[in-house]
């Protein structure tokens, strides 16, 4: 197992050379953005797999809102027992500059406790933004990954999460943002902060559209002089098509202390260090014992436990390391003393902690 492992880790450290990326790669106009919408409906349809009203009274509230909008009245005092309505927050995010009509995907989580939301169909709601105003309006049938089963006693299985899906184009804009390309200097924020990158991009655009355009005001922004009397969406769709080679990522160890999984950085690099690492193996077997008496005894049969624990100690690995050594040679190395995925986060733990691991060693 620790040879696949180690096998993974290498395909996963593999730094392709330095290649050229769109500045739309690796950054973003300043001002040009999506906006989130949020909303709140009712899903209809379900399998008896709906909320159960006596625990969300909310549900019988908003069907009871819908139907006396619709000219349908409910007595006072009446309690419909649903089991095939949900009630469900809706989510989605409005592009920018997106006109009326145009569709939008939603993202629909049951808020209630409903089994599962698979077969439904929501039904027609607002879906807001921050200012509380209408911009979109959502309805349509659900798309759920997963499924669940349940037996009469209790028990329950399930795959994914049911009590969430999707609806494609399952909203349509009702009111555009406004906005336009934004007046005076073009505003660049990159994505991930980095000098070198910055610096490249300065040096790209002014190659392009003449020596002053472009100036870096700190890692992530830069700003870019438009021609002064020109096409700006044309200028726009030429500067973010401008090739730039990024600079090279910091070195980096992404350790995922739940799983074991290891993802290191083509720069890793280790200063001479010797590693000795053993594991302690402590085994404990539950036994029972019978006591029976002869036939003709008048003693009571008796059972009782025996437990045994042994511990055992495998002989310490110890392995060099060289200076300089590459990213490739540290994996070799703790592959070699067939080190198991947690063998090897607590290798590298100890390297950073005697400072021997020349990378930024970061825990999820």
């Amino acid at each position: 197992m620790a040879c696949a492992f180690a096998g993974l880790l290498l395909m996963l450290c593999v730094v392709p050379p330095a290649h050229a990326e769109r500045i739309k790669d690796l950054a973003q106009v300043a001002g040009v953005r999506g906006n989130p919408l949020i909303g709140y409906g009712l899903v209809v349809g379900l399998d008896g797999s709906g909320d159960r009203t006596s625990q969300t009274p909310f549900t019988v509230q908003s069907l009871k809102t819908m139907l006396d909008q619709l000219g349908v009245s409910i007595p006072a005092g009446v309690n419909p027992q649903l089991k095939n309505v949900a009630a469900v927050a809706i989510h989605a995010e409005l592009p920018p500059y997106a006109k009326p009509g145009q569709p939008i995907d939603v993202t629909v989580s049951s808020i209630g406790n409903a089994g599962s939301l698979r077969g439904g169909s929501l039904l027609m709601a607002p879906l807001r933004g921050a200012d509380g105003q209408i911009y979109a309006i959502a309805q349509g049938s659900l798309v759920v990954s997963g499924f669940g089963a349940s037996g009469k006693d209790g028990s329950r299985i399930s795959v994914n999460a049911p009590n969430g899906g999707r609806i494609p184009n399952g909203a349509t804009v009702e009111r555009a943002v406004a906005g336009a390309p934004p007046s005076g200097n073009v505003t660049l924020n990159l994505h991930e902060a980095d000098f070198t990158t910055a610096a490249h991009i300065v040096e790209a655009v002014n190659s392009a559209f003449g020596n002053g355009r472009a100036r870096a005001v700190d890692a992530v922004t830069i700003e870019v002089m438009p021609p002064a009397n020109g096409d700006r969406v044309g200028f726009l769709a030429q500067l973010e098509s401008l090739d730039v080679s990024p600079g090279a990522a910091a070195s980096k160890v992404i350790v995922n202390s739940r799983t074991g999984t290891v993802v290191m950085g083509g720069q890793v690099s280790v200063l001479p260090a010797a590693v000795s690492h053993g594991s302690l193996t402590v085994s404990i077997t539950e036994n029972t014992q019978v006591s029976q008496p002869n036939e003709f005894g008048r003693g009571n049969t008796v059972v009782t436990p025996q437990s045994s624990v042994e511990a055992s100690q495998d002989g310490g690995r110890m392995f060099l390391f060289q200076g300089g050594t590459s990213l490739e040679q540290i994996v070799r190395a703790v592959n070699a003393v067939g080190a198991a995925p947690g063998d090897i986060v607590a290798i590298l733990e100890a390297l950073k902690r005697a400072g021997a691991l020349r990378a930024e060693l970061e825990v999820i």
